[in-house]
């Protein structure tokens, strides 16, 4: 802990799993409530700032000053929304910063359409409803990435190799989703995106992601 929150205790109060009461004694001052959320969060964070920042070190140090602003900001933490959505989005908020500043980010607001991504096709918008909501629900993805196709680590490899190589913004949301599995409208809250744009993006970033495990294990591995 740093010398400013030193007055913490050591002896957590805390012995449940309940989030509501593991804030409570966190704003009470209780360093092992803060080291339990530090344990469960900071591969999460971790993650997500890869999305942003070119390697681990940079990474680690944006997870590092989330955790300060937390420690920071805890008081003044209404809980209008989950933690876990006020976390990322300090998280993003900083990651964004860093990213900035190393010329590795792309604004959304840039490329809101993405057309740069010039080797896609668009999504059609016709493909939506007035509320954003799919009109015809393209195929699973449960079904392209079962659980045993998981559970091999080769497999598991080459997903992770193609998230990496996806432009920034899908690789944030199908993070975000599916990896961190987020809902739709948290997604939008930490990346202050659209929800049709949200849609667009998974919806891109799991074609590609399927592509590329198709094309290295085979579609009968995929389908059967």
């Amino acid at each position: 802990m740093t010398e400013h929150h030193k007055e913490w205790t050591v002896r957590s109060a805390y012995t449940g799993e309940d989030e509501s009461e593991l804030l409570e004694v966190l704003r009470k001052g209780d360093e092992a409530a803060f080291a339990r959320l530090v344990t469960r969060y900071s591969g999460s964070l971790l993650r997500i700032a890869l999305a942003y920042v070119p390697n681990h070190a940079a990474a680690e140090e944006v997870v590092q000053e989330t955790w300060l602003a937390v420690l920071e900001g805890i008081q003044r933490f209404e809980g209008r929304s989950s933690f876990k959505t006020w976390l990322f989005k300090i998280l993003v908020n900083r990651a964004k910063t860093r990213g900035e500043r190393e010329r590795r980010y792309v604004e959304f607001s840039s490329i809101a359409g993405e057309s740069a991504d010039s080797e896609e096709p668009m999504v059609d918008p016709a493909q939506f409803d007035h509320a954003g909501r799919w009109i015809t629900q393209p195929r699973s993805w449960d079904e392209v990435t079962p659980e045993r196709l998981l559970l091999s680590k080769e497999s598991r490899a080459l997903i992770d190799q193609a998230i990496a190589s996806l432009p920034a913004v899908q690789r944030q949301v199908i993070t975000l989703r599916d990896i961190e599995g987020c809902s739709s409208q948290e997604v939008c809250n930490i990346l202050n995106v659209s929800e049709t744009n949200q849609r667009v993006l998974l919806h891109r970033a799991r074609t590609k992601v399927r592509r590329a495990i198709e094309s290295q294990l085979g579609s009968s591995l995929i389908d059967g």
